[in-house]
């Protein structure tokens, strides 16, 4: 998995984190956890804020 791939990240942090509001986490910790997850393989420095803002709005929309 890549940053590109938000719809993928957005589901895996769902199993992951299924009781975590995704607006409540900071985007540090968004970070943190989508480098945690175990098919996660890329380079952290192509992570930008936008890549960010687009896994949690995917993250969101997969909770409803």
């Amino acid at each position: 998995m890549r940053w590109t791939d938000v719809d993928t990240i957005a589901i895996e942090l769902l199993e992951a984190h299924p009781d975590v509001d995704p607006l409540t986490v900071n985007f540090v910790d968004l970070r943190d956890w989508v480098m945690a997850l175990p098919d996660f393989d890329d380079d952290p420095k192509h992570c930008g804020e936008k890549v960010l803002e687009a896994i949690q709005a995917a993250w969101i929309e997969e909770r409803e």
